[in-house]
């Protein structure tokens, strides 16, 4: 059998409850104690109680955030790129399958669902546009006025 690691995260909502995993007793029974609370979207550890949390806890409870958000983020781009292939799944079904019932019960929150999405990504582009041009007056622009 292997080891058991040492740390055990109980995942929720916004982080992990974090436990000292052992087998050190008398009837090698697991034993799960609670060490810790982490919230991953502030970065905040709170310890569990009366524990006082040694600089190794706290390192491997650091490492353990950065792979979570890393986790995290993998996920988010994943639904995006699921809800890019949903899109075009509702455009084919729109086109050869659903029936007028069908398509009235889901168009209006579609269309509008479409154009809050449309307005965002516009918005952004033009962010990114903007941010890769040089400000006017910065010196990008190498003619000078010559008053004649």
């Amino acid at each position: 059998m292997t080891e058991l690691p040492e740390y055990y995260f109980r995942i929720r909502e916004n982080g992990a409850a974090v436990f000292r995993v052992s087998t050190e007793n008398r009837q090698r029974r697991i034993e799960m104690e609670e060490i810790a609370v982490v919230n991953i979207r502030n970065g905040n550890i709170r310890p569990h109680g009366e524990t006082v949390l040694s600089p190794g806890d706290l390192s491997v409870i650091e490492a353990w955030m950065e792979d979570r958000r890393a986790v995290l983020a993998d996920r988010d781009i994943d639904d995006i790129h699921r809800a890019i292939d949903y899109l075009n799944l509702t455009t084919h079904w729109a086109q050869t399958r659903a029936s007028d019932e069908d398509l009235e019960d889901v168009t209006d929150r579609l269309l509008l669902a479409m154009h809050d999405l449309r307005t965002v990504l516009v918005r952004k582009k033009a962010d990114r546009i903007l941010a890769t041009r040089p400000a006017p007056g910065n010196g990008a622009d190498t003619t000078e006025a010559t008053g004649t």
